[in-house]
């Protein structure tokens, strides 16, 4: 299966952990991809079978810059992803009022093409972790699982 791995970051923790979920789910026997910055365009000619975004959240519950691009693409022109799997990764701090705001906007807009959420988001929390990825770990293998069953 064909997995497109987006990223939103503003210090790189999400890249970080992108890149780490990108060879887990290799090693699980999928055809991850990391596309740092793609575009829609990329992203189509990708043709992914599933989707996975892994954002950081920025100022009052929005999405990092490098994302948003992508994201008013997709809102856009709505792609028919009708069915196809799909997870979020939520990087935040609970210290905030909008935790994982930019997770929940893409939650969203996953809804909107019709991705099937095929696992909880995961909400990762900054003021709780030193090591976002290897916490992220136990759901990435269930996210895996998920699309292999």
């Amino acid at each position: 299966m064909k997995v497109a791995i987006l990223s939103g970051s503003v210090y790189g923790t999400a890249e970080e952990v992108a890149r780490h979920a990108e060879q887990l789910l290799k090693n699980a026997g999928l055809d991850a991809q990391y596309l740092p910055r793609a575009s829609l365009e990329q992203l189509l000619a990708f043709d992914p079978e599933a989707l996975l975004t892994v954002t950081a959240t920025t100022g009052m519950g929005e999405l990092p810059d490098n994302l948003l691009p992508l994201y008013s693409e997709l809102r856009d022109r709505l792609p028919n992803w009708r069915g196809r799997p799909g997870a979020i990764l939520a990087l935040g701090d609970s210290s905030y009022d909008q935790f994982c705001g930019g997770g929940e906007l893409m939650r969203e807009l996953y809804l909107e093409l019709g991705l099937r959420e095929v696992v909880e988001m995961e909400r990762v929390d900054a003021s709780e972790t030193v090591s976002p990825e290897r916490d992220a770990e136990p759901w990435l293998a269930r996210f895996a699982e998920a699309l292999k069953a």
